[in-house]
């Protein structure tokens, strides 16, 4: 979350040539529900189900693309797994501190941070980043998010291609 991924997802897809999708937008504009408001009413754990058939819609139907999920799309299910034996996974690998400033900077709403403050955010960004660390580091190729562009990306993708 708030790493950058569909930014950089999107220009790599154009450097590629390839389709780009978002689950969090492919969700919305599927589902004609924001994300927020479906945590509010229905669960995570629901969304985490619904997210987990758009990333094997997303395997099944979609070729030549670059998929960025949302951030704790990777942890739940057999998700990391799934999107490694389908495709080349890569995680933008940030510092908290970065990631807090790109939060409290950030115009997107998003439900896991709604309604904290600076110091509960930063104890949040913490205890995910322990919390998800174990899936995040079985990508395949790793980044530091703060300064990655795309070029180094498609260096690295050509390194496996």
């Amino acid at each position: 979350m708030g790493a950058g991924k569909t930014t950089l997802g999107r220009r790599l897809a154009g450097k590629l040539d390839f389709k780009f999708y978002d689950t969090d937008l492919y969700f919305e504009e599927k589902f004609h529900f924001s994300i927020i408001n479906f945590f509010d009413l229905f669960g995570e754990r629901k969304f985490r189900e619904m997210e987990r058939d758009i990333i094997r819609e997303l395997i099944e139907e979609k070729y030549d693309a670059v998929v960025s999920t949302g951030g704790g799309a990777a942890c739940f299910f057999d998700n990391m797994e799934l999107m490694n034996k389908n495709g080349i996974t890569i995680y933008l690998k940030m510092h908290p501190n970065s990631l807090k400033h790109r939060l409290l900077q950030s115009k997107r709403r998003r439900p896991a941070v709604k309604g904290l403050n600076e110091e509960e955010m930063e104890k949040y960004i913490h205890k995910i980043m322990d919390e998800r660390n174990e899936y995040y580091s079985k990508a395949k190729i790793i980044f530091k998010g703060e300064d990655c562009k795309v070029n180094d990306i498609l260096v690295e993708l050509n390194k496996i291609w």
